[in-house]
């Protein structure tokens, strides 16, 4: 598919030849096709999609990281196999 002049998604002019538009980001394969603005016309409000985010990045940090029953798994083992080199 040839690039577009202005990019269907955002409406912002796109330079010749270029692979993705510098505004928005869609490219042949994310946007510059009809199946993009499928939902475009269903008068969804503004921040339908704010609110969904913001849960999925509360859930990803809370459960960022080691648990920690396994922090203290690993420090009652460090323990023990210093004990045991001490001891032999």
């Amino acid at each position: 598919m040839n690039t577009p002049e202005v990019c269907p998604v955002c409406y912002e002019d796109v330079p010749p030849r270029a692979k993705a538009c510098p505004s928005c980001g869609a490219d042949e394969r994310s946007g510059w096709n009809e199946d993009n603005l499928l939902y475009d016309g269903l008068d969804l409000p503004e921040g339908a999609w704010e609110n969904r985010n913001a849960a999925d990045t509360s859930r990803r940090s809370a459960s960022a990281g080691i648990p920690w029953f396994w922090k203290a798994a690993a420090v009652i083992l460090l323990v023990a196999l210093f004990l045991l080199y001490r001891r032999g």
